[in-house]
């Protein structure tokens, strides 16, 4: 997108990846879940506790064994490989309405740019309807750090503070109200209920956000 457009944008959108436009949160949840049989890492829950993070994260918290380290990459290669991704429904409407409006956007995702340029060739649309992509090859540290959220901000030429942040993770949430952003919980992985306590709304998918509410929503938190 050309300066011209980002300088005039009103606020920016930025979106996580899996489990806000992307329906496979529940497929990684079941992965990392056998993982975990296979690999027991002793950490209650462990399929949810990692949530938002990137693999080099997870491999360097949970993973010591060099050679454990390597089956796991090579087993999510695979898995991703045959993945087939879907969008929520109303994904698209939804973002070709932010192009149409000249609101700015961009994903903001743990996975890396091999997983993404997959995931792109299966869903080009997705890929013309977002401005920016950061992935987890652009940062130093994994949600809930928001180094993501800061460089997505960044390259839309926005403060953190006029962007909205959507999110399913817990990490994801604390990593948009860390960045600064307003932050809207999508509740396609965590309740409702959880969401609510950190985020500032909670839809139940992208397309539920009413954007003629965005401007209250950034008014007030930067009162």
């Amino acid at each position: 997108m050309c300066n011209a457009i980002k300088d005039s944008a009103q606020w920016g959108a930025l979106f996580d990846l899996d489990g806000v436009l992307v329906d496979s949160e529940g497929i990684y949840t079941r992965f990392w879940h056998d993982i975990d049989l296979r690999y027991p890492t002793g950490v209650p829950n462990f399929e949810y506790v990692i949530k938002g993070n990137t693999l080099r994260t997870i491999l360097d918290t949970y993973f010591a064994d060099g050679e454990t380290r390597a089956s796991i990459v090579e087993a999510l290669k695979e898995h991703e490989a045959n993945m087939e991704y879907v969008l929520f429904e109303g994904v698209v409407d939804f973002l070709s309405l932010l192009r149409e409006t000249g609101i700015v956007s961009a994903i903001v995702t743990s996975s890396n740019s091999s997983k993404m340029r997959h995931l792109f060739a299966e869903l080009p649309l997705l890929r013309s309807l977002v401005d920016e992509v950061v992935t987890e090859d652009d940062v130093s540290y994994s949600k809930p750090h928001p180094q993501g959220y800061n460089v997505a901000a960044s390259r839309l030429g926005l403060s953190p503070r006029r962007c909205i942040v959507f999110e399913d993770s817990m990490a994801g949430v604390e990593a948009g109200r860390r960045a600064g952003g307003a932050v809207v919980g999508v509740a396609t992985t965590n309740p409702a209920e959880r969401l609510l306590r950190f985020a500032d709304v909670v839809v139940n998918r992208v397309a539920d956000f009413d954007i003629t509410t965005a401007e209250e929503l950034l008014d007030s938190l930067n009162r």
